[in-house]
């Protein structure tokens, strides 16, 4: 098994538990995280937030008042992810409870 460290990312297509450690970083304040576009955790009831994470360029799905799940994502050297409705894998529910909330927090402070 391979390990790799916080910031390399493996060959090939990028995974959902990729995208999450991207998340996490986030969370846990080794990455910083701004948004992208004007329009941004407005009141709607749904709508996708994009941010930009040193060059990750995430997408995710806002419903209601919360992250609901992460609908794609683009690394700094092009490799990509996209959300898959038959597969449970998706980053935002990778997340653990405290870093959901906690990436909620930060998305409604940007």
């Amino acid at each position: 098994m391979t390990e790799h460290s916080w910031h390399e990312i493996p060959s090939g297509a990028l995974t959902a538990r990729d995208v999450s450690q991207v998340l996490r970083e986030v969370v846990l304040g080794r990455r910083t995280m701004i948004k992208i576009g004007s329009q941004f955790m407005k009141p709607l009831y749904a709508s996708h937030v994009q941010v930009d994470v040193e060059g990750w360029l995430i997408a995710i799905y806002n419903d209601g008042d919360e992250p609901d799940y992460c609908a794609s994502c683009e690394s700094p050297d092009g490799q990509r992810w996209e959300f898959d409705p038959g597969s449970r894998a998706d980053p935002v529910a990778l997340l653990s409870t405290w870093e959901h909330q906690t990436l909620q927090r930060m998305l409604k402070g940007l």
